[in-house]
């Protein structure tokens, strides 16, 4: 399981879940673990539920929606804010059910964001250049280490430049800049020429 982290809410995290997944050449299970700002089901184009929660009850098969263009890609949308403490329980039953997956993990440094990288065999970061998402990459850094989960490497969005400085402040390798462009952002080629080298990068990580 592959967990994409970053502390600051809105610098590209459900849409780097959403484009590497889409870039990778085998099957797999993107889960949304962020009840209080859920996204992916949005980004993605399939319903609101049923959601992570319902792994409780089925099977990921029986669960999991399939992405509307990418037949290999599975959804399972964030449970709803009052089923929230299903996170952990339901992540524990995707990691369990020994799928390659990724995770669209919450921002800040609390409970809900340190869950998924508890069950998570990797973290990837995302961030804008941006100090104060540098600031709270760092952090979200701290706490995966802290739970034992290897951080892979750093996302940098909205830019094409890749700062020495960044890999040296998280301690990690930038795996790939992301140029900024208009929404819809994962329709533009540059944007998903990145996500397909990280792709490359990565696959080998998650299936």
């Amino acid at each position: 399981m592959l967990a994409i982290a970053g502390g600051k809410g809105g610098v590209g995290k459900t849409t780097t879940t959403l484009g590497l997944s889409t870039a990778l050449d085998a099957p797999v299970v993107v889960a949304d673990a962020d009840p209080d700002m859920p996204d992916l089901h949005a980004l993605a184009g399939v319903d609101r539920e049923p959601t992570l929660a319902d792994l409780d009850a089925a099977g990921v098969d029986a669960v999991a929606q399939p992405h509307p263009a990418e037949p290999a890609v599975s959804l399972l949308p964030a449970p709803p804010i009052d089923e929230a403490d299903a996170v952990d329980r339901s992540l524990r039953r995707l990691a369990a059910a020994d799928r390659p997956s990724v995770v669209d993990c919450p921002g800040g440094a609390g409970p809900d964001a340190a869950a998924p990288l508890r069950v998570a065999d990797t973290a990837v970061l995302v961030t804008t250049l941006c100090a104060p998402a540098l600031r709270d990459a760092a952090k979200t850094a701290a706490i995966a280490r802290t739970l034992g989960t290897p951080v892979r490497g750093v996302v940098l969005t909205r830019t094409r430049a890749a700062p020495d400085a960044v890999a040296e402040l998280l301690g990690c390798p930038i795996l790939v800049s992301v140029p900024p462009t208009d929404p819809p952002i994962l329709g533009d080629d540059a944007v998903r020429a990145a996500y397909d080298r990280l792709g490359h990068t990565l696959g080998e990580d998650i299936t």
